[in-house]
């Protein structure tokens, strides 16, 4: 269940820049990239080298297991855990995660300048 929504989002985000020559599929889909597989931020994407894209995914999918694993800690706490609970604490950690992406693009557009942010 941890690498549902990072899954989806990533499989979207995948198809969109793949089939879609619109304007904003670009960014879009590069943000949908950022939001499936956090690692591709850290090492660089759009502008690194894609050899080491695969190892960023799978470090990522590590994050997104490790969110899911404190997420069901977290939820079975109580005895009468439910569904609803783990996916309260699990995107309470997408979220942050999430917000932190945006944050980091935000001060790269600003650092950068006319290059990776022009479309926020």
């Amino acid at each position: 269940m941890a690498l549902a929504v990072p899954g989806i989002v990533g499989v979207f985000a995948f198809l969109l820049l793949q089939l879609s020559d619109a304007a904003w599929s670009g960014p879009i889909g590069l943000l949908g990239g950022y939001f499936a597989a956090p690692a591709l931020l850290v090492v660089g994407a759009p502008f690194a080298d894609r050899d080491i894209y695969p190892v960023a995914v799978l470090v990522s999918a590590l994050l997104w297991l490790a969110v899911g694993f404190v997420a069901s800690r977290r939820a079975t706490r109580n005895p009468m855990a439910t569904w609803v609970e783990f996916w309260r604490h699990y995107l309470a950690m997408l979220l942050g995660i999430w917000g932190g992406i945006l944050i980091a693009l935000l001060v790269a557009s600003i650092r950068i300048g006319n290059g990776i942010g022009d479309w926020l």
